[in-house]
């Protein structure tokens, strides 16, 4: 008899591709997963991984077993399901995914309020790329996925997903105090720059690759004006240290920003630049309160988190 755990492991690997991968996902310790896969070879008989590099590769023996795997947790998922309905509440285990800053800025409020109200749900997070966490969801490696798209590159739903809008995380130009977009932007009617300010600017930037980077490209060579890409770090915090440093500008959204340094101010953008955001889940789980109850909570703390700061009043024109 095949145990379903292992068979989990194994799956995971194929999915992620390596084990310290597969156990981030699975919330377990690499030398756990390990474990369980040579428990898994043991049972079968059969080498299922080998070593390459530092790293390790299926068989092909293990691909053909990760495949019934897959299909065997999809009716695991199917009865679970069912039997969360029937009990009428959130239960069991529900894996999350988001991307950096909504790992950051959202799921901190919305995973307590679960805890605290679910008592019998077993919420877990863990952090992935946007355009990486529709496929995982799809494959049935994640139950759910916070991610999000721009209006430029619209977020992919292929068969096997349902999604839903939980809000929209507006994003603003981070400079220094004594920046001249600072001044200009207090000359302007409501006090927003326009596309056509940034020409010539030195950006700090997501590397390339996310959806931010692409953004920033098309719509600045859209105006016109090749970006120069001065500095490509992924992660807010270090954009803005970066910009408070005095090494160029940033677009940085409301979501996840966390304190400014004492030196940056944020400037608002027209047309405004807007990352929407979605809850995305499979078809087969719909169902399940614990996805219904995760998005209501997503939506209420989204709401709360990514309205947009008002607009500064136009700054008076001096006396005569």
């Amino acid at each position: 008899m095949l145990d379903l755990a292992r068979l989990r492991a194994l799956h995971a690997v194929a999915v992620h591709g390596s084990v310290g991968a597969a156990a981030t996902a699975l919330g377990y310790t690499p030398s756990a997963v390990s474990q369980q896969i040579a428990k898994l070879e043991r049972e079968t008989r059969t080498t299922l991984l080998e070593r390459h590099g530092r790293g390790v590769v299926l068989t092909d023996a293990a691909r053909q077993l990760a495949g019934t795997a897959e299909q065997l947790l999809a009716l695991v998922e199917q009865a679970e399901t069912t039997l969360e309905e029937r009990r009428g509440r959130p239960s069991g285990r529900l894996l999350v995914a988001a991307f950096a800053s909504a790992a950051r800025g959202l799921l901190p409020p919305v995973l307590a309020e679960l805890a605290a109200r679910h008592q019998d749900l077993d919420t877990r997070l863990v952090e992935v790329d946007p355009h990486q966490s529709v496929d995982l969801v799809a494959r049935g490696v994640i139950d759910l996925a916070v991610t999000h798209d721009w209006d430029i590159a619209p977020l992919p739903a292929p068969d096997g997903i349902e999604r839903t809008p939980i809000g929209d995380d507006p994003s603003e130009i981070a400079v220094t105090a004594g920046h001249p977009l600072t001044a200009r932007a207090a000359q302007r009617p409501g006090g927003a720059l326009d596309r056509a300010d940034l020409a010539g600017e030195r950006w700090i930037c997501q590397p390339p690759g996310s959806v931010c980077h692409d953004w920033l490209i098309r719509t600045l060579r859209a105006s016109g004006h090749e970006p120069d890409l001065a500095y490509q770090v992924a992660e807010y915090q270090t954009q803005l240290a970066l910009v408070a440093a005095g090494l160029g500008i940033a677009l940085v959204p409301r979501l996840g920003r966390g304190p400014l340094p004492d030196n940056v101010v944020m400037l608002p953008l027209e047309p405004v630049p807007v990352r929407r955001l979605y809850a995305v889940w499979r078809p087969t789980t719909a169902r399940r309160p614990a996805i219904t109850e995760t998005v209501r909570a997503l939506r209420t703390h989204a709401t709360s988190l990514t309205t947009p700061l008002p607009t500064p009043p136009p700054t008076p024109p001096p006396a005569p």
